[in-house]
């Protein structure tokens, strides 16, 4: 069964395509079951993300593609949240009380940085990277614990432009996925680290290793910001989980996980 749950569209304020074009160009490359996951609404970073109005139209809009759209293709309702560690009290209450099938548990600020976005990139160049790293996986330990979400969005997102995680950072990898195996959060393959100068998955084969021998279960998204990007990478997403060792994955209804084969 091909699942992807991890996809963005205009409602994004920096994705393009609307609904219906996401969902066609899915059925078109025979997507079984698609999930949409735009940037939750916050009062922080709101030129990348739908203000609140526009979260009401966005469940309503996807409700109406679900219905539509059921005889040829099962649509999820999600949204991708960011964790901001020590600033919980940002993510909007509304997104927590809507039935969503899902919740993406994402880290793209250290504090205030976006460190994933090339406009600041050059504050790389201003930190100790290795403090970075702790406290992102300190982060991604956190968010796992505070009961909120389904899944882990790119799990090592801090590498995107190249600055990988070393030895010392081992113990607090380690520390991180035992977080999601005890909280019984799946980790996403997301192909988009293949469109990014680091030019592999999130997370990487040695880390998905490591979520293996930790029983922690898997699903996929391409992590699409435009039509082109449905389905980017699927086969080689699918065929890094069939050499690591995993023969499932899973996807959510109403926040409950189902498990299918791959």
């Amino acid at each position: 069964m091909h699942i992807d749950l991890h996809n963005h569209t205009i409602f994004c304020h920096h994705a393009t395509g609307c609904i219906d074009e996401y969902i066609q160009a899915a059925i078109a490359q025979g997507i079984d079951v698609y999930g949409f996951s735009c940037h939750s609404p916050m009062s922080f970073d709101k030129n990348f993300r739908m203000n609140l109005e526009e979260f009401s139209q966005y469940c309503q809009m996807l409700q109406t593609a679900k219905a539509h759209y059921a005889d040829k293709i099962e649509i999820l309702l999600g949204m991708e949240v960011d964790y901001i560690l020590n600033h919980e009290n940002l993510i909007e209450q509304a997104v927590l009380d809507y039935p969503f099938d899902y919740l993406i548990g994402s880290v793209h600020f250290l504090d205030d940085w976006g460190f994933d976005n090339p406009a600041f990139i050059k504050q790389y160049s201003q930190r100790n990277i290795e403090e970075c790293w702790e406290q992102y996986l300190l982060s991604i330990t956190k968010m796992a614990q505070s009961g909120l979400f389904q899944i882990v969005g790119h799990f090592d997102l801090l590498k995107i432009f190249g600055h990988k995680p070393k030895d010392i950072h081992q113990q607090s990898i380690k520390d991180a996925l035992e977080s999601i195996a005890d909280n019984h959060l799946a980790i996403e393959l997301n192909s988009a680290g293949w469109r990014k100068p680091i030019k592999e998955s999130y997370p990487s084969k040695e880390i998905l290793t490591q979520a293996f021998k930790l029983n922690i279960p898997i699903t996929f998204g391409s992590d699409a910001h435009s039509v082109e990007q449905v389905g980017f990478k699927y086969q080689d997403l699918r065929h890094l989980a069939l050499e690591v060792g995993y023969t499932q994955a899973v996807f959510f209804r109403q926040k409950q996980s189902v498990v299918i084969d791959i």
